[in-house]
């Protein structure tokens, strides 16, 4: 069996996604990150790190329990273990992992400060909310031209670099976007969000999920919490 202990969140919902898709038994544990469940010392076991997700799969390579922590990591274990959404020939998977690289050290990380910048921080940064704005747009319009030639966005095959990027632009509109400017983006967007095993992955823990509006959560996701060392 599959633990994966997540919160409603484009990383959390990446896995989710993935583990519908591969069609496999699993339970989700919610860890409450606006309470702080992050830095729990039971989940700091398996999530050295404090982020959402982390996974345990009791049935590991080896016939033994394995965690990880991650969100591509773990796309790319659930992707090894099930033979799925990875293509087995070198030329092929590399050009999927190198759109998978591509999410995690670009679009994760500059739409989430986007995210922050227009949305959450405590005072409005005419610099940064432009900044992140204009790189937000940037990806998006990357993303737009590859998918001008591929129906997918490593090629022709649905695959985890489509998984680990569609989470991502669910918030298109908090991040200062105009979909009419990228329809290509939009067409697979749409076409992503329909397939049943999506639609049942962005539903996971969503309902537990509550807007940030208490001094408390902005303190555990923002705050002096987030830096202290564990």
């Amino acid at each position: 069996m599959i633990d994966v202990y997540s919160w409603a969140t484009p990383n959390g919902h990446k896995v989710h996604i993935m583990l519908e898709e591969c069609d496999l038994p699993y339970r989700a544990h919610p860890i409450n990150i606006g309470a702080g469940d992050q830095f729990k010392p039971e989940f700091l076991a398996i999530s050295p790190n404090n982020k959402i997700p982390a996974l345990v799969d009791s049935e590991g390579p080896d016939g033994r329990p394995i965690s990880l922590f991650e969100s591509g990591a773990i796309l790319l274990y659930l992707a090894a273990k099930t033979g799925k959404f990875l293509p087995k020939t070198d030329r092929q998977k590399f050009e999927v992992l190198q759109w998978l690289m591509f999410q995690m050290g670009g679009v994760g990380p500059m739409l989430g400060q986007a995210h922050h910048f227009r949305i959450y921080a405590p005072e409005k940064i005419d610099y940064a909310v432009n900044r992140y704005t204009n790189e937000a747009k940037r990806l998006y319009g990357v993303m737009d031209k590859q998918l001008a030639q591929h129906r997918y966005i490593a090629g022709d095959e649905y695959s985890i670099a489509d998984i680990a990027i569609f989470p991502w632009l669910r918030s298109w509109k908090n991040q200062g976007i105009d979909w009419a400017d990228y329809p290509h983006l939009k067409q697979w967007f749409d076409a992503i969000a329909d397939r049943p095993a999506v639609v049942r992955g962005v539903q996971v823990l969503a309902d537990q999920r509550k807007p940030l509006v208490d001094d408390k959560a902005r303190e555990m996701m923002f705050g002096a919490t987030q830096y202290q060392r564990r």
